[in-house]
């Protein structure tokens, strides 16, 4: 499963729009699963129109090929962003963790639970990797990157780091 969440800002207030997963777990070939996430990509980025695209980094296990699966997902998931003009940041889990509890060693309930009281949320709960998403979205706001109102303006990233830091170029 890969979970997916989209968050409303409007000043300080926040809304889930939705959280969910995208599922893939009956289809075994590899590339048929990568197909899927980039529809379901395509699809949610056409009927919301986010303006922005947040991570959550990979965690480096032991199992190389869960790596490997996670990144390639992953990358289809930033190359759709990319495509589409959104600008994407990314989060370490333990950034995500102290972001949203205070504590980067926080389990996945102890997140759950703060985030429900960060935000007024009436969507049940179905799986740990949609509210994982929801909390990768809430600390991109706590950083001051979502929305209009989220606090920096402009896309960030290099572009805008070079552009504010001309003089120390140097060619």
């Amino acid at each position: 499963m890969m979970g997916y969440s989209l968050l409303k800002v409007t000043g300080k207030q926040l809304a889930v729009i939705e959280m969910n997963v995208i599922r893939l777990t009956k289809i075994k070939d590899m590339f048929e699963r990568l197909g899927m996430i980039n529809e379901a990509m395509v699809k949610v980025i056409r009927d919301h129109k986010p303006t922005e695209m947040a991570i959550e980094a990979p965690f480096f296990g032991k199992n190389v090929q869960s790596m490997l699966k996670l990144g390639r997902a992953q990358g289809v998931a930033i190359g759709i962003a990319m495509e589409k003009g959104l600008p994407v940041a990314e989060y370490s889990p333990k950034k995500v963790k102290q972001s949203i509890t205070g504590n980067g060693n926080a389990d996945k309930e102890q997140v759950w639970k703060m985030l429900k009281t960060i935000i007024k949320i009436d969507i049940p709960f179905e799986t740990y990797d949609a509210t994982d998403a929801l909390a990768v979205a809430v600390c991109h706001h706590f950083q001051g990157h979502a929305g209009p109102q989220g606090g920096k303006k402009g896309k960030g990233g290099w572009e805008s780091f070079l552009k504010e830091n001309k003089h120390r170029i140097k060619m």
